[in-house]
């Protein structure tokens, strides 16, 4: 007897519906066709013992699965509940009627448990897509699904209950998620605060500017200093989620399995922090069987790169392609796989190997020429990449040992908020440009256009601090959103004069 369930397989982050055709003859073998890994061939051991210590008795047969289209590589355990209920439904033990509304996934448990799989968010807009009823997933995956509206999402504890429920004998509600007051609820709610940051004033108006603007920044001083902290507190000043990106950043999470236990979606804006030892394929995706990396998943948020000349050089090399073009592409032989990656790029670092250089009380103890040495790990077309370069200075004991609060992250954002929106207003009619920082070279000649006085400071800055040429366009940009923060619509000579004093590396002669 031949039965059809449906299943999906994520690639990238999209689904596609899979066909599972179980057919039962005369015989005592036991087949998966269909390009299936080495998870999906272990189901068959997974799922004889799910239906034996549930009590079916499902009678010696020759069991050929085949899951179409049979080209496309199946991955995972997710595959276990539809191809139990079609080899259920191939003996005759559940009733066909039900099974081709319904899109199935669910890894069992030798005792019939579900236990939580990847990518339900794109299954479940997959499934709406393709015109089904309902989709059927484990418990801990239902509010995460249930997002979508359109589609009945159920989520099960057991085979028993899908079982039941597909028989009829079982009626169960489907997940009802409030989307917006879920998402609204929590979309401000942050743990860490700027007013926490006793004194650095010039940090955290670096850090508003390239906020505003969306603006990569890179933070140098000494161990101590405040600059693992000062980034922490980064995503609690930028503008709210969307719920599009929202969305968004909640399915790519959901194809990484980073989703946290039984959540919907994605609130705040996220915040990755790679160890220094991470590999180039963690960072930017991939793998035998391609996942999402830290860039993606840092996707409408921040990346935090501590101690950046500390990471492996080809994994330094290998930010500079997803920093411009903000979408990173994993080719395979016979499949290509894109992943979104529009992150702001924090980085920090000592100035030195031994980190006291510059200090205003500590002495550098670096022989000569090892702190440009130091600085050379970081390559130029990267730190070209950088658009604010910011010196962190330690805080002396007296401002330490204040009471009084700084001002607090929700003022900040407000600010960073109305920016983003003139540069919203400003780039409506530009596809994929949405802040200062991702201005082509036409929008800076339309945009960035200072005044004669302007022109000369800016001038006079370069060859009196040598400042090399590709510092130029960075300074107009950051400029742009010195005054789009200041409510002006046009870049001022103080607009300019601030911008320089954010190039510290590109000076020349800087480590010595």
């Amino acid at each position: 007897m031949l039965v059809k369930t449906y299943a999906s397989a994520v690639h990238g982050i999209y689904a596609t519906t899979i066909t599972v055709e179980v057919n039962l003859s005369q015989g005592i073998n036991f087949f998966i066709v269909g390009l299936p890994d080495n998870a999906v061939k272990e189901s068959q051991r997974r799922i004889d013992a799910a239906l034996k210590n549930t009590g079916f008795e499902v009678k010696q047969k020759k069991v050929v699965i085949n899951l179409a289209p049979a080209d496309l590589r199946k991955e995972g355990s997710a595959y276990d509940l539809p191809m139990a209920m079609g080899i259920l439904a191939a003996s005759e033990l559940l009733p066909v009627r039900e099974l081709e509304h319904y899109v199935l996934m669910g890894e069992l448990s030798l005792d019939g448990t579900l236990q939580k799989i990847r990518g339900a968010l794109p299954m479940a807009i997959n499934a709406k897509e393709r015109g089904f009823r309902g989709l059927i997933v484990p418990a801990e995956n239902a509010r995460e699904a249930g997002v979508i509206k359109g589609i009945k999402v159920y989520g099960m504890n057991h085979i028993m209950e899908v079982t039941g429920f597909l028989s009829g004998h079982r009626s169960f509600e489907p997940v009802q998620v409030d989307i917006e007051k879920e998402f609204y609820s929590n979309v401000n709610n942050y743990d860490t605060d700027f007013s926490e940051v006793k004194g650095q004033v010039k940090v955290k108006r670096a850090l508003e500017i390239a906020a505003a603007g969306g603006h990569n920044v890179i933070m140098v001083g000494p161990p101590g200093a405040g600059k693992t902290m000062l980034a922490k507190r980064l995503p609690g000043i930028l503008p709210p989620l969307s719920l599009d990106e929202a969305l968004e950043t909640t399915k790519i999470h959901s194809v990484a399995g980073k989703t946290e236990y039984y959540s919907s979606l994605v609130t705040k804006r996220p915040f990755r922090d790679p160890h220094h030892t991470i590999s180039d394929i963690a960072l930017v995706g991939g793998g035998t069987y391609p996942q999402p990396g830290e860039i993606s998943l840092a996707h409408n948020g921040v990346l935090f790169m501590d101690e950046l000349p500390e990471f492996k050089r080809n994994v330094l090399e290998v930010l500079r392609q997803p920093l411009e073009g903000r979408i990173i592409t994993i080719s395979r032989a016979k499949f290509t796989i894109e992943y979104p990656s529009s992150f702001m790029l924090v980085a920090s670092m000592n100035p030195c190997p031994c980190g006291y250089y510059n200090h205003p009380e500590r002495d550098c103890v670096c022989a000569a020429g090892v702190v440009q040495k130091y600085l050379n790990r970081i390559s130029g077309p990267l730190l070209d990449r950088i658009d604010i370069h910011i010196e962190v200075v330690p805080v002396p004991f007296d401002r330490l040992s204040l009471l009084q609060c700084g001002e607090k992250s929700q003022t900040i954002r407000e600010r960073v908020v109305n920016a983003r929106k003139i540069q919203e207003q400003r780039f409506s009619g530009f596809n994929g440009i949405h802040c200062n920082a991702q201005m082509t070279s036409r929008l800076m000649n339309i945009y960035c256009r200072p005044d004669q006085s302007g022109l000369a400071l800016l001038r006079n800055a370069m060859e009196k601090f040598e400042l090399s040429a590709r510092a130029y366009d960075r300074i107009l940009k950051v400029s742009r959103t010195i005054a789009d923060l200041d409510g002006s619509d046009y870049i001022k000579v103080y607009h300019i004069s601030e911008a320089v004093n954010y190039r510290n590396l590109d000076r020349e002669g800087w480590g010595g």
